[in-house]
């Protein structure tokens, strides 16, 4: 009995966790709806000219992105792993892309830009309940293979 209270006390995360888990899943939809939705609404209702590839699949992803992020309104322990990913590729961008940019003194106006965008990550950390992603996604054995 006392191994059970010791697990969900393990994997319990507090209610104050919870809400800035579901404002940062609302910033993000509420960011992407501003500056993404209306590019992609307009490029479904007008087509008058084809995206360029990169252009493309960074819309439909961020797009993609923002829908998922409603879904951590409500469940904001099971969309983690869309905010572990998000920390995880901006991350590697701001640190194999930019910095050797800034460093260098190599920046233009659209890797500031980007840069700019991305440092939003540094939330993500403070927000991110570590000891649950330890607990299950970690250390919790995995599903059978077979």
């Amino acid at each position: 009995m006392n191994l059970i209270k010791k697990n969900t006390e393990i994997n319990e995360v507090s209610l104050l966790r919870l809400y800035l888990l579901r404002a940062l899943y609302l910033l993000i939809v509420v960011g992407l709806g501003i500056v993404q939705w209306p590019t992609v609404i307009d490029q479904i209702i007008h087509q008058e000219k084809s995206w360029e590839l990169m252009d493309g699949v960074v819309a439909c992803m961020l797009t993609s992105f923002s829908v998922l992020s409603i879904l951590g309104l409500r469940y904001p322990l099971q969309m983690l792993p869309l905010l572990l990913w998000e920390l995880g590729w901006k991350s590697i961008w701001l640190i194999v892309v930019a910095l050797p940019l800034w460093t260098a003194g190599q920046m233009d106006e659209s890797t500031w830009e980007t840069a700019s965008a991305c440092l939003l990550v540094v939330i993500f950390p403070f927000i991110i309940p570590w000891r649950y992603v330890l607990t299950n996604y970690v250390k919790k054995r995995g599903e059978r293979w077979r």
